[in-house]
């Protein structure tokens, strides 16, 4: 892990949140590299889960709702976890992660006894903090798309069954956030609700368990380091008949992904309960009325994100001529979710003919990829550069490009790619169709 940190911070990926200040814990921000990766991660799904099909469709919802919403899910009196003091070094934890190394006091540590700490950010809203104005930043994103159920079938002329889905914002008073950004207090979620008829439950938590585990091998995750773990009748919340967990091998060990769970009519219900607005749907076909159950994929866009990270990085050793040891770090990411496709390097920077061209080209292919410009330094240490951020390709023009070494040459450039360290030529009116294709595949 301190290498993949390490390389996140060098190439722009993931920063401290206000480093300059020293920090706060649980908190991260994104660099360019780390910003495309992301979106690159939610394009990606919402193109899969919602664009791809058509029975979802997406909302936006806001971060604050009314308190009664979360009345409604039962947060504000059980999205708890249990804390503990030690009376000695003032460390605090949650009760189910207790350190096991000695106090920094000397000594076992001494703990108070476990307390429940609710987990929501409390605001308010208005000009006066008082009971009255008590809001909470969402701590998930799934309750918007319950309490606006009735809005979207209205005017979706969707039926059952069909998902609404959402990307955003949630934010968790984590007790003790760790593991880089695998545990933080402000993350992205990607949600789907997939409302269903009742008794259909199984068959479609099936589907959906399959559908996702699919899904994260497009994007580069390798299948050895998937898993399921299947939620025991005991583990279960009390609404819930089932819930997989998507878990991932990370350095730091097996941790969940995603969890897919059938959570009944649960949801609905409440909320139809503390709002007195019906959440009934009638059946045109079977001619019944009944509240939907629900099937819940709910993603960590943050762990996705570090667990490509994760799995992208290698280190591969060579010998030069001279016998010189020589490592080159390289991200292997899929090209779909690489941050940049394409870097257009001109073979030298003090040449205005070859700047120039290669400036065409990079106006040629900036519509088509996520494309960057690159004249730093000598071409070795470019293509370093880009291994390190993952980009799959590389374009450079020289003086071949040009037409200085035979008529044949002129206008070709050198596609370089990131895996195989391979070279080809190839005429810059083939680049587009050529890398599209690559990308396809």
């Amino acid at each position: 892990m301190e290498k993949i940190v390490a390389l996140c911070k060098r190439r722009g990926f993931i920063f401290q949140s206000s480093e300059i200040y020293g920090g706060i814990n649980g908190f991260w921000d994104y660099g360019p590299a780390g910003a495309e990766l992301k979106r690159n991660i939610k394009d990606a799904w919402w193109n899969d889960v919602v664009r791809s099909r058509t029975d979802v469709v997406g909302i936006d919802g806001t971060i604050i709702t009314h308190p009664r919403v979360w009345e409604a899910s039962g947060h504000t009196t059980a999205f708890t976890d249990p804390m503990v003091d030690c009376k000695k070094c003032k460390g605090r934890w949650r009760a189910d992660q207790l350190p096991d190394t000695k106090c920094p006091e000397g000594g076992p540590h001494e703990f108070t006894e476990a307390r429940q700490f609710n987990l929501m950010f409390k605001t308010f809203v208005g000009p006066v903090e008082d009971g009255a104005s008590v809001a909470y930043l969402r701590p998930e994103t799934a309750q918007v798309i319950f309490a606006q159920f009735n809005n979207v079938l209205s005017v979706s002329r969707q039926k059952v069954p069909f998902g609404i889905a959402q990307i955003g914002k949630a934010f968790r008073n984590e007790i003790n956030p760790r593991n880089f950004t695998f545990r933080s207090r402000e993350f992205e979620q990607m949600e789907l609700e997939f409302f269903i008829k009742p008794g259909t439950d199984a068959d479609w938590h099936k589907y959906w368990v399959e559908e996702r585990l699919k899904w994260y091998e497009s994007i580069g995750l390798p299948k050895e380091k998937l898993s399921q773990y299947v939620y025991k009748k005991e583990e279960l919340a009390h609404y819930a008949s089932a819930c997989v967990d998507v878990m991932f091998e990370f350095p730091f060990g097996v941790q969940e992904l995603e969890g897919i769970a059938a959570r009944g009519d649960f949801d609905l219900s409440q909320h139809q309960k503390f709002s007195g607005k019906s959440m009934e749907y009638f059946d045109d076909e079977s001619k019944e009325k009944y509240i939907p159950h629900v099937v819940e994929p709910s993603a960590g866009v943050d762990r996705i994100a570090l667990a490509l990270l994760c799995s992208a990085y290698d280190e591969e050793t060579a010998t030069d001529e001279k016998g010189q040891t020589e490592t080159r770090v390289v991200m292997r990411f899929a090209p779909r979710i690489a941050p940049v496709k394409v870097a257009v390097f001109p073979l030298l920077r003090n040449k205005p003919v070859l700047v120039e061209k290669a400036k065409e080209v990079f106006k040629l292919l900036q519509p088509h990829f996520t494309t960057e410009w690159d004249d730093r330094g000598n071409i070795g240490k470019r293509y370093r550069y880009q291994d390190e951020q993952g980009t799959p390709w590389c374009v450079t023009i020289d003086f071949e490009t040009l037409g200085e070494k035979g008529p044949e040459l002129a206008d070709t450039v050198t596609l370089r790619d990131r895996d195989t360290m391979k070279q080809e030529r190839v005429k810059i009116t083939e680049l587009v169709p050529l890398i599209s294709q690559k990308l396809r595949g």
